[in-house]
């Protein structure tokens, strides 16, 4: 279930990064219009595909109506700007032939930038799953934060974004095929319980050729999955503070496996890089 958070986050995040003085905030709060040659996409815009349909459809609304809402922008070097959020606006103005744009500039750290980025595409838009689990990825990797803290920042529950994220375990052409909406988030999900990556490729070709449900595919992943004892399923309200220790530490999803004397412990990665993350964090030169 999402937090109440999520439907203002936006805004709320637009007015935390604003400057603090009153003076200052007069200024840079006003509504302005900037050259459209001046501004650039922004390095932290999450969604990597856009469509060229909606694009055009927005286009025709500008030439008829304007731009209602301005984009964010914050000022870079040489006097240029940075899309903060409002890609969609950016490149329809574009296609509609504009030369400038209204825009708000403020004062926003890397940080808050592809966080204001992921809660615009979230509310806005539905952003694709796969391009969210990247978003959070990269809050992970370049940032530094952990599931709890990105599940805060966007309005979703932990859960909710462990979920997403575990996609990037999926191959590549199962990945490919979520980005392009070929399959649901959910299918994605189903074939997650398939622990053989050819496996998970066949399943994904046949939902895609039979028009499979996700229903079907879990039905299809719970028969092939190991089946888990009651006393398996019952978890050692210590192990699970270990867990979380872990978890907060590393930035990922852990699992320790206990038996009575011995057991393992599983540390989750979603790519080369979040691995060397990993293993620089616990000491190991990579």
């Amino acid at each position: 279930m999402e937090r109440k958070v999520l439907g203002r986050g936006l805004d709320a995040l637009i007015q935390r990064t604003a400057p603090e003085t009153s003076a200052d905030t007069t200024s840079k709060e006003r509504v302005q219009t900037l050259p459209l040659d001046q501004i650039q996409p922004g390095r932290f815009q999450p969604r990597l595909s856009f469509s060229e349909e909606k694009i055009g459809e927005l286009a025709l609304s500008i030439k008829e109506k304007g731009i209602i809402q301005p984009v964010l922008v914050r000022q870079i070097e040489g006097g240029r700007y940075e899309l903060i959020a409002g890609e969609r606006r950016y490149r329809a103005a574009k296609k509609a032939g504009l030369t400038e744009i209204p825009v708000i500039v403020r004062r926003v750290s890397d940080a808050d930038a592809i966080e204001v980025a992921i809660i615009e595409n979230i509310q806005r838009e539905d952003l694709n799953p796969l391009d969210e689990a990247k978003a959070y990825q990269r809050l992970m990797l370049e940032f530094g934060l952990n599931q709890d803290s990105i599940a805060t920042k966007v309005g979703k529950d932990k859960s909710s974004v462990s979920n997403i994220l575990r996609l990037l375990n999926l191959p590549e052409k199962i990945q490919e095929c979520v980005s392009r909406n070929l399959i649901s988030f959910g299918h994605a999900r189903a074939l997650l319980a398939l622990s053989d990556p050819k496996v998970q490729a066949d399943w994904c070709d046949r939902i895609i050729q039979k028009g499979l449900s996700v229903r079907q595919i879990e039905q299809v992943t719970a028969k092939r999955a190991p089946k888990v004892s009651a006393r398996r399923l019952a978890v050692d309200p210590d192990i699970q503070q270990l867990e979380d220790r872990l978890q907060q530490t590393l930035g990922t999803r852990v699992r320790i496996r206990h038996a009575r004397k011995r057991g393992r412990i599983e540390i989750e990665y979603y790519s080369i890089d979040d691995l060397e993350r990993l293993l620089r964090r616990v000491g190991v030169e990579v």
